[in-house]
């Protein structure tokens, strides 16, 4: 048994071999990412091997060759490998050489590697989320714009015909010439994402219709195309959550507890090692009390019977 621990950037990855006893038997060698069969003719004289890389932007092209090449994937949670994060002393030769050692001593906190069609799922979604940011920034530097006049319109309504209407009849003559100016742009740039945002909308609605476990989570009142799209790029497998309380942790729907001695339980903020995605989902629309994991229940039961 041979464990392989590779830091990875993003011109090259950094490879570590050890075998069973702990015995460095490769490197550190240096391999460019646009070699990736290097990389698979280095690991290949050594078999079984586990192959450890930290979460960042590198590891699913890292996922796709080694899996491919009969290597067993690691994928190790970047925040809680303190042992790196921690040291005072970093080098690439010395992270990949403690990446293979706290396998070898299973030490490792794994993360689960989402396959290529869920990233997909993921990155339409990001694409989506992007875009809204951006128009919401433009539209709060519009709003700021007014508040400095005294001028006030609620919330949402400059995105509707009868608010842009407003500004450019009643809050127009109010503004100053680069007050205008900023408005006007800032609405020509808005207008231009209205059509990528709906056409994205569309698209989603097409993903989640070819998803079976889309369509069940969708039968939960509240759930539409997107955030059932949310749900299924985020958590599945629902397999590979062993209780529907460490799918509810999961999700940032169970806040932190402390108790010290006979003191009552204190409840703190949600975990900072929570899913940030489907986060920003809950704290809009809730699937049920942040202490109370009932609704991730009944999305864990739906899916064990589709199974």
């Amino acid at each position: 048994m041979f464990f392989a621990g590779i830091d990875a950037h993003t011109r090259y990855v950094v490879v570590v071999i050890i075998n069973k006893t702990g015995k460095r038997v490769l490197g550190p060698t240096r391999v460019q990412i646009d070699r990736p069969e290097r990389l698979v003719a280095l690991l290949a004289p050594y078999r079984p091997l586990d192959a450890v890389v930290e979460t960042s932007s590198s590891w699913p092209w890292l996922h796709e060759v080694l899996t491919a090449a009969g290597v067993r994937f690691v994928l190790a949670h970047a925040r809680r490998l303190r042992a790196i994060a921690d040291a005072n002393y970093k080098r690439d030769d010395v992270d990949a050489d403690l990446l293979a050692r706290m396998r070898l001593a299973g030490l490792i906190p794994e993360v689960y590697p989402t396959p290529v069609t869920q990233r997909e799922w993921a990155t339409l979604l990001r694409h989506r989320t992007t875009l809204v940011t951006q128009r919401t920034a433009l539209v709060n530097r519009i709003h700021a714009q007014l508040h400095m006049r005294g001028l006030h319109l609620e919330r949402g309504r400059l995105l509707t015909r009868a608010g842009r209407r407003w500004v450019r009849t009643e809050a127009w003559p109010h503004l100053s010439l680069e007050q205008r100016a900023l408005v006007r742009s800032h609405l020509r740039v808005i207008a231009g994402l209205r059509p990528l945002i709906r056409a994205l909308d569309r698209h989603i609605a097409q993903v989640a219709a070819t998803i079976p476990e889309a369509q069940l989570v969708r039968s939960i009142p509240g759930i539409g195309p997107h955030r059932a799209l949310v749900i299924c790029a985020e958590a599945l497998p629902i397999s590979r959550f062993r209780t529907p309380g460490h799918l509810a942790s999961y999700a940032g729907l169970v806040p932190r507890s402390k108790q010290s001695g006979v003191g009552p339980v204190r409840h703190g903020p949600m975990p900072a090692g929570a899913n940030g995605w489907w986060d920003n989902f809950t704290s809009q629309n809730r699937l049920g009390d942040p202490a109370d994991p009932r609704e991730s229940w009944r999305l864990f039961k739906a899916e064990r019977r589709l199974a």
